[in-house]
């Protein structure tokens, strides 16, 4: 499972960039420490929450740990 080639950087503490797959409804997230994860079943409005959140970490951290389920990339 590629990670999209367009990712977007976004201002968190652990978070360094997210991506979205529309298609597959896969959201892409790396983190700070270099590890990438890809959640599955996203709808987009909930990755465009994610992206506009004040607080990205936060967001992700309320709506998307142990809601999705995921892969580390």
């Amino acid at each position: 499972m590629p990670i999209p080639e367009i990712m977007q950087p976004v201002a968190s503490a652990n978070i360094t960039a997210i991506g979205y797959d529309a298609q597959n409804q896969t959201v892409y997230i790396q983190f700070l420490d270099g590890s990438e994860y890809a959640y599955k079943g996203v709808q987009p409005y909930e990755f465009e929450n994610l992206k506009t959140a004040p607080s990205v970490g936060s967001y992700f951290n309320r709506n998307y740990k142990n809601v999705y389920p995921y892969e580390r990339v």
